[in-house]
């Protein structure tokens, strides 16, 4: 296990995504944001704001480390609570201006849990999913495709369980509605004690990423749209911070080990509404993004 290793791969992978979206966006600078954690580490936030294309996104790197692994990070592992940690992770939130463009969010992690005179626990999580306002088909199966492309090399049973994993946690349990089409999502990933076939599949990941996102995002940011489309858009990531707020794990550890607010709060929308008890027209483009794109179903084929 070479945390140093990691921790270096995740500052190169923040810079190859963020120069990803400019090149594909054309939009403006981001603002570089670095910052130091009392308690020991720090990182780097990247932000773009009021872009042509990209209204908001935020590509984050941090490394921190402390003396008590907080429980949203030992929730499965309850033995490791009370050690020592260091832990190293990118996360990135992309809201697109335009509706037709779909928000997309992505984050890789890594965490060593320590004690005197005991090995280290170490593992990966992370995953990438895919949140429309207005569903494609197509866009849909090239998604799921690349994120399958993702874990071929790693077994064939992978993607299957990791795209199952997705489609049970990002599930807004309180509206009985899933947050978008899924894609990956694994956690405690650690291939059996192999440290490089676990962080291969975790580079994997990285490298997959942007390669999933950024043609769909160049396929749709022009696409017009007007107030209708927009209104709905904004009712709809409302949704989305319902579920930030209230089940993400990322934001739970974030904020349990006093981590930097803004940083953690950098994935909401710049913008949100919540209409009550709203129900879309019949037969609308509207009413088929819940009864049809985020009904979770398998794209790709067997």
């Amino acid at each position: 296990m070479d945390y140093r290793q990691v921790e270096s791969w995740m500052r190169e992978l923040q810079a190859h995504i963020s120069d990803g979206l400019s090149e594909a966006s054309g939009d403006g600078q981001w603002h570089d944001d670095a910052w130091k954690r009392p308690e020991g580490g720090g990182g780097l936030t990247r932000v773009m704001e009021n872009g042509l294309v990209i209204e908001k996104a935020a590509v984050n790197f941090s490394a921190v480390s402390g003396d008590n692994l907080p429980a949203a990070a030992s929730a499965v592992r309850p033995a490791l609570g009370g050690r020592s940690f260091r832990a190293t992770g990118v996360s990135v939130i992309v809201h697109p201006r335009n509706p037709y463009a779909p928000t997309s969010h992505f984050n890789v992690r890594f965490f060593c849990a320590e004690k005197p005179g005991a090995a280290p626990v170490w593992w990966f999580g992370g995953g990438f999913d895919l949140t429309p306002y207005y569903g494609f088909e197509e866009d849909c199966v090239f998604w799921h495709e690349t994120a399958r492309a993702a874990c071929a090399r790693f077994g064939a049973d992978v993607y299957p369980r990791f795209k199952r994993w997705c489609d049970e946690y990002f599930f807004i349990k309180h509206r009985n509605e899933a947050r978008g089409i899924g894609g990956l999502f694994f956690d405690d990933y650690d291939a059996g004690g192999d440290f490089a076939r676990a962080f291969a599949f975790a580079q994997s990941i990285g490298k997959h990423y942007p390669e999933a996102y950024l043609p769909i995002l160049g396929k749709r940011m022009h696409t017009p749209w007007g107030q209708r489309e927009r209104d709905f858009q904004l009712y709809r990531r409302g949704r989305y911070v319902e579920f930030n707020l209230v089940y993400d794990r990322g934001t739970l550890f974030g904020l349990q080990s006093r981590g930097r607010t803004e940083s953690i709060l950098a994935s909401m929308p710049p913008c949100a509404h919540w209409r009550y008890d709203y129900q879309a027209a019949p037969e609308t483009a509207e009413a088929r993004l819940t009864e049809y794109f985020l009904k979770p179903r398998n794209w790709v084929g067997s």
